[in-house]
Order: structure tokens, then C-alpha cells, then sequence
């Protein structure tokens, strides 16, 4: 009793610090944003800027930072008032029991020739009760990096970039290899050039409760732009925007909210920093002050990685650390079939009957929120009364070339038959008095009674014979619960999607084999667990567009795979626009059709059905191309649907599109967005583009291109082969011993990807153009494949 008495008080007291933080800056409504950004202008709090360094060994790289003490104070001249911080002494009894200026622990590692790892305390940390989830493991250390002593401080040097440590004041310098200055920390002296009051490196000490959290501020230069901190729906270059890192549902794609929020960014300046924290996080990229970008982090301690080089070496470099996303199932790729939402065994049979007599290639059959008894209250059982033999169904779907996919969630209203067991065996996330936040109960993934709980109701899916779950929801885990593990919601909100990714992605691969998911929500890591969608799209132009700068973010944060529901999901799609956001959906490495009926193409006229028959043929036929891609794409951390900078870092055009993509490394995609248009402005990069439709050739530059047949812009790029295979309905219906390889070279060698499912790796193949013949130059697979060469004007 006493030791239960004992537990229920560090619970209380652990609630109370949190509820005592958040009536300083947390969400106003259940589930908003968290906004850091209040609790560091606040005159009530204490603030200790990073001063000097107090002990450093260079060795080790460890060593002590210290801190000066300011404040907030109102300094006012002519009728304008503003915040400034000052300098003030300890408020604390008796005094020489506490530092009015603490000297606390700092360290700089060194992880590989490219990565930084930079640490700092503001206080005493507990030490972490289990490894963190979003490493892959806790990084080696690199000793390639050179050292030399300077005369205020210390310097590093690797073959890519140079760290210097200033000693007084304390900064520390980021470099590249010609030794430009990429970024530094903000000490308060950097300051002095302007009157705006701005924050230095620094941390707060708030006065409602001594909790404390972390303002890493580093220096922003002219024309730098960011990317990245997840599925963020606004503009794609985060430059003068302020970002709150915290999961929420945003209940669709025009909001500041994300489903997808990760902490890490990179600079068009070549260098990209990972937040190693799970805790709310506001990042200020020059929206309170031009110069400063101001990583506002809820933790009391920092862990912050720094990655040098171009695009594609941050994020081979950041999912080193964090993961990379294994390859998903040939099927996968194929084309999902929904709607919100089938409600029976006929509806499923019916829609798989149709898609076959209408001749339209697709591999999934997605049953919605309506396959339980009733709509919504998930209890992983199939209705009776409208599924017969869902065992059987799921067989002869699959003899058809479907797969099976499920929806359900981690919440449980009271009215469902599994609350009452959730609540009584305690798997779900509790408040200091041992009851439910929320009316509904919450799964608590910290349990491990509760993991072994809901992975056997999925296991027993999984078993009849469905090939993956829908992981819906997962952004609303309780901010002031208490969890299994001891922590509270300030650490477990956003950890929350990687855990139910991570408990849902086990127990499929265990049982099936493959390493898949389909989920809205995720964090730092959730990428080692394909796959992921957009969320709730509005059904509209805006929403259509706002939908591609969501995809290509996250593509900037190390995910490589990504999908959304084609055509919007909030409201009946009109067919102008699903005639623009099909082709949209179908040219991505995962599609699927979902959101309000009608979603299937023959609801709409003849002539959207046609087209929309087209366009999916197209994609099964670029199977190879797209399969091929998306295994480079794994190995390297990169998305297969990227910005243009990825592939065309030096040229200043590129950094500036956020409305086209590249799919792989050589079809350049531009959606039109416009209701009643067929055409739009499309910007190329350096080179020569071929109009994937009409064979048309372009130089680099502006041009307004026609969306042909498609109603979408494809241009390839000269000098890639784009293998092809024969039209199949089904992924496990193609032909992969005979592969067209179509040459996109007006003049010389062009080369391409192949790679077959179940080979080791991933082959080139080059080709000689001469007029219109083409010749193999080498065949990667010995002759096991038959090779049909030709180039794009025989295509």
C-alpha cells in the first residue's frame, strides 16, 4: 500500500508540473497546437542566456557551458513599448545554495564526417528509463574529424565542413568545406546591431513551476530558405514562418496544423538539423526576427544534430540516424480502391467485380470505418449481418489479384463492448486520479499489456487473410495523461504515432511478411514504417494544391513513400477536379482513390472513365520504372516524390517551385490546379525535357505546356530510359520477363533502373540511341529478361 501510496504521488506531482506549464502556454482548446513561443516573452519567467564556455576538454568534446541570468523588462520611447531582457541577480534563499549564474554541461560529438551532434543541460535530467525509438540505435562516434586549437577556442575539421567553439562569448561556428559560414549559435552581443530586442541561445526557467525548456538560436543569412519539419501544408519554404511541432488532427490540409510533424529541417545554405526530443517544439525561422532561427524546444535538455551537405546527403545522413523506410510489397504500389466507405461483403465483391469489367488495373480493396456491426465503433470484428464469410471474401478477392485493407483506430467510445475491458485491465492512458482524460478510452502503447492486447485483435486480421491495417488517428494522445512508463503527455503526445505505427508494422510483418501500414499520423522515425497518406483533403482546387506542398514536405523530412486520397476527402469530388487530381494521385508511388461517394471513376461520365482508365494503365506499365526508383529511394533516405532542389540543388530556380515534383530521378510531374484549365505555367530545370504525351521537346526555363489527354503535365528527362512492361490488372499479373526499355536521348547514351521483384539490387542499363534504333549495352540480368528497346518516338 504504501508503495502504491508512494507512485500515486510522484504521478499527481508529475501532472501538476505539467498542468502548471501548460497554463502558461499550452493549447487553449483539446488538441490545438502547442505554441512554445509565449513562454520565452513572458516577465514572470526567468531566462539564461549562454554566456562562455566555463571547462572544455577537446578530447572528449565535453565540457561546461555557462549561463547568465536575465529577465524581460518593458523599455518604452515615444509612445512604443517593447520587451527587452536584462541582466538580474539570484532570487534565491539562501543564496549560495543555488548559482545565479549556473555552469551546466555541454558537448560536441562527432557521429560521421557529415554529422554534428551537439548537448547541453539546463538542469538535473532523470535519466531515459529505455532507448529512444526515434534512433535507429545510439550513433557511433567519428574520430575523422581533425583538431586544432584556435585563439579563442577550438576548431574541427572534416573532409566536409569544419565546427569552430568560440570560448568567450561562447558560439559555435558551422562551416562547409571552402569554409563558409553555413550558421552559428545567437549569443546576446550578435544582438547589438539593431533595437528589436531579439533572443540569444538560451533557456527558460518558468516561474509557475521551475520547469524549463531549451531556445537553440542559430543565425539566418540572406536568400537562406528551410525545408522540411514534416507534412506541413503551408508554404513550402518555412522562411518567416513560426512551425509548432506538435501532432494534431487539422481536419484538413489549409490549416498550420499537422498530422506529420518531425523535427528536423534542412537549409538551402547546406546544412540540416534534427531536434532529438519528443516533446513540443516551436521552431521561429526568422518570423519574429529576420536573423534569428529560434528552436523553441519543451525539453530541459538539447540534443540537436547537425548535417552537412547538399539535399540528398542530409537525408541519407538524418535517416542514418532515424531510419530508412524498407521497401514496401510489389502490391502495394498498385492502385487502392475506397470510398467512405464500403459496408458489406457485396459492396467489396461488387467494386472488385467492376474494376475488372471496366478493365481498370488496381490491387486493393480498402474497406472503411463501415465493415463493424456499426459504422465508426471499431471492434475488430466483421459484421454479421453484412459479411457472410469475410474469410472466403478475402480469399477470392486476393484469387482476383486484390489485396484486403482495413480501417480502424486506437480510441474506444464508452458505447463500444471493448471500453469495459480496455478500462479494467488499465491499457489505456490514464490522468493523476487514475481515470480517462477523454470520454474515450486511448490506447497506451507504453504498456506492454496493452500492446500484446490490440496486436492480437489485428493479428486475428491479419490471420483471415487481410494484407495491411489502416492506422487512422493517432494525433490526439492525452497531453496531460499519464502513461505506463511513468512520463507524462508533454513526452508521450508526439511520440504516440511512432509507437501505434511501430506496434501495428510488427504484428503485420510477423504474420504476413511484409513491413506495411497505411497511416495519417507519425514522428522522428515513423518512416521506417511505410506507408503514410495526407490526411483529410478539402475537395477543391486549393486543397488539391495544399495536398502536393503536405507530400513534398514530408518527402523533405525522410520519408520516402507518401499518399493521399485522390480527388479530396471532405466532401463528393466534382469531375473537373477529379478529372485534374486522378492523374495527380496515379503519378506517386502509392495511390489510392478514398474520401466521399462516388470515388469510383464509372460513377462519373464516359469520358472522365476512359481517361481515368488511361492514366492507371499508364502507371502499371511504368511499373518497372516506379519500382525501380522507389528502391533507390529506400536506400538512400530520399523521397520518390521530390522536390525539384533534390535533384537540382545548384540550380536557383528550383529551390523556388513547391507546386511540381519529380517521381523518381527522371519524370517531372506539374498537376493543374485550376478548375477549367488544361494548362499551366511548368518550370524546368537545366537540360532537355520530352513531353511524356505528346514527345514534344523543351529547353530549360518557363513554358506553358498543355495537360494533354491526362489532364497533368509529364515530361521526362533526356537521356533516361523509362522501363515499361506489357498492361496487367494486377501487380501479380505482370509479365517481368519482357521489359520495354524506351530511350529519351535525342543524341547519345541514355541510361536508366531496372529492378525486378526479388532481386538483391538495383541495375543499370545503358542505351545507344542512333536515329531510331536502339542497342542494349548491357544486360544486367543475363538473359533472363527479354529486352524490347526502342526509343520515345517508337514508344
Amino acid at each position: 500500500m504504501q508503495k502504491f501510496t508512494k507512485k500515486v504521488l510522484v504521478l499527481v506531482s508529475l501532472l501538476s508540473s505539467v498542468t502548471m506549464t501548460l497554463g502558461q502556454s499550452g493549447p487553449a482548446l483539446q488538441n490545438e497546437p502547442f505554441d512554445l513561443s509565449r513562454d520565452f516573452r513572458d516577465f514572470t519567467n526567468t531566462y539564461f542566456l549562454a554566456d562562455s564556455l566555463a571547462g572544455f576538454n577537446p578530447t572528449t568534446g565535453q565540457g561546461q557551458l555557462k549561463w547568465r541570468r536575465n529577465q524581460y523588462y518593458p523599455q518604452h520611447a515615444f509612445n512604443n513599448t517593447m520587451a527587452g531582457i536584462h541582466k538580474v541577480s539570484g532570487n534565491e534563499f539562501p543564496g549560495i545554495e543555488y548559482a545565479a549564474d549556473p555552469v551546466l554541461p555541454f558537448s560536441i560529438e562527432f557521429v560521421s564526417p557529415k554529422t554534428i551532434r551537439i548537448k547541453a543541460q539546463t538542469g538535473y535530467v532523470a535519466p531515459s528509463t529505455e532507448p529512444s525509438l526515434m534512433l535507429v540505435k545510439e550513433p557511433n562516434k567519428d574520430a575523422s574529424w581533425v583538431y586544432s586549437k584556435t585563439k579563442n577556442g577550438h576548431q574541427y575539421k572534416s573532409a566536409f565542413g569544419t565546427v569552430v567553439i568560440t570560448e568567450n562569448p561562447w558560439a559555435i561556428e558551422i562551416h562547409d568545406a571552402n569554409g563558409k559560414l553555413l550558421t552559428k549559435t545567437r549569443h546576446q552581443v550578435d544582438g547589438k546591431t539593431s533595437f528589436t530586442p531579439s533572443l540569444p541561445f538560451s533557456f527558460v526557467r518558468r516561474a509557475a513551476d521551475y520547469s524549463r525548456s531549451v531556445a537553440a538560436v542559430f543565425t539566418l543569412s540572406p536568400d537562406e530558405k528551410i525545408f522540411g519539419c514534416g507534412e506541413s501544408f503551408t508554404r513550402l519554404n518555412k522562411y518567416g514562418q513560426k512551425v509548432n511541432l506538435y501532432t494534431t488532427d487539422p481536419n484538413g490540409v489549409e490549416t498550420n496544423g499537422m498530422y506529420k510533424p518531425i523535427p528536423f529541417f534542412m537549409s538551402s545554405r547546406g546544412y540540416g538539423m534534427f531536434m532529438h526530443t519528443s516533446s513540443p517544439i516551436t521552431c521561429d525561422f526568422g518570423a519574429t526576427f529576420g536573423a534569428s532561427n529560434a528552436l523553441l524546444i519543451g525539453d530541459e535538455s538539447l540534443d540537436l544534430f547537425v548535417f552537412l551537405g547538399e539535399p540528398k546527403d542530409i537525408l541519407d545522413e538524418y535517416t542514418n540516424i532515424t531510419g530508412k523506410a524498407s521497401m514496401p510489397p510489389l502490391w502495394s504500389f498498385g492502385l487502392w480502391m475506397s470510398r467512405i466507405s464500403y459496408f458489406s461483403e457485396q459492396d467489396g465483391r461488387t467494386v472488385a467485380k467492376q474494376l475488372r469489367d471496366y478493365k481498370i488495373p488496381s490491387d486493393v480493396i480498402h474497406f472503411d470505418t463501415g465493415w463493424f456491426e456499426t459504422d465508426w465503433r471499431c471492434d475488430y470484428e466483421f459484421s454479421k449481418n453484412r459479411f457472410q464469410d469475410p474469410v472466403k471474401m478475402i480469399a477470392d478477392l486476393k484469387e482476383q489479384g486484390f489485396r484486403t485493407c482495413l480501417w480502424q483506430l486506437p480510441y474506444f467510445v464508452p458505447k463500444n463492448e471493448l471500453f469495459s475491458e480496455i478500462v479494467s485491465k488499465g491499457l489505456s492512458v490514464k490522468n493523476a486520479k487514475g481515470n480517462l482524460p477523454y470520454e474515450d478510452a486511448v490506447l497506451d502503447f507504453t504498456n506492454k499489456n496493452t500492446i500484446e492486447w490490440y496486436q492480437n485483435k489485428i493479428g486475428n486480421l491479419l490471420k483471415m487473410g487481410v494484407s495491411v491495417i489502416k492506422v487512422d488517428f493517432g494525433e490526439a494522445a492525452p497531453l496531460n495523461g499519464i502513461y505506463s512508463n511513468g512520463r507524462t503527455g508533454f513526452y508521450e503526445h508526439n511520440l504516440y504515432p511512432l509507437r501505434y505505427n511501430k506496434t501495428v508494422a510488427d504484428i503485420t510483418k510477423q504474420i504476413t511478411g511484409d513491413n506495411i501500414i497505411w497511416a495519417r499520423s507519425t514522428w522522428a522515425g515513423s518512416q521506417r514504417y511505410p506507408l503514410h497518406w495526407g490526411g483529410d483533403a478539402e475537395a477543391s482546387d486549393m486543397g488539391m494544391e495544399a495536398q502536393l506542398r503536405g507530400g513534398l514536405s514530408i518527402g523533405l523530412s525522410g520519408f520516402s513513400f507518401w499518399s493521399h486520397d485522390a480527388g479530396g476527402f471532405a466532401a463528393q469530388t466534382p469531375e473537373d477536379l477529379y478529372r485534374r487530381w486522378a492523374p495527380f494521385g496515379l503519378f506517386t508511388s502509392h495511390s489510392r482513390c478514398h474520401g466521399q461517394p462516388p470515388k469510383e471513376p464509372w460513377a462519373y461520365s464516359e469520358k472522365f472513365l476512359n481517361t481515368f482508365r488511361k492514366v492507371a494503365e499508364t502507371k502499371y506499365k511504368l511499373m518497372p520504372y516506379i519500382y525501380a526508383q522507389s528502391k533507390l529511394a529506400s536506400e538512400k533516405g530520399l523521397p520518390m516524390m521530390r522536390a525539384l532542389f533534390v535533384e537540382f540543388p545548384e540550380d536557383p530556380g528550383a529551390w523556388q517551385i513547391e507546386n511540381q515534383y519529380l517521381l523518381g530521378e527522371d519524370l517531372l510531374v506539374a498537376p493543374i490546379f485550376e478548375t477549367g484549365s488544361n494548362e499551366r505555367n511548368v518550370y524546368l530545370p537545366k537540360g532537355k525535357w520530352i513531353d511524356f504525351q505528346s514527345n514534344k521537346i523543351y529547353e530549360s526555363g518557363w513554358h506553358k505546356i498543355e495537360g494533354g489527354e491526362f489532364s497533368i503535365v509529364i515530361l521526362v528527362k533526356e537521356g533516361a530510359v523509362i522501363p515499361q512492361v506489357k498492361l496487367a490488372q494486377s501487380t501479380a499479373q505482370i509479365d517481368w520477363s519482357t521489359i520495354k526499355l524506351v530511350s529519351y536521348a535525342t543524341n547519345g547514351v541514355a541510361t536508366g533502373k531496372v529492378y525486378l521483384p526479388n532481386d538483391s539490387q538495383c541495375q543499370e542499363v545503358s542505351l545507344l540511341n542512333k536515329g531510331k534504333k536502339v542497342q542494349l549495352l548491357k544486360d544486367p540480368y543475363n538473359q533472363k529478361v527479354k529486352w524490347n528497346c526502342v526509343s520515345f518516338l517508337e514508344k
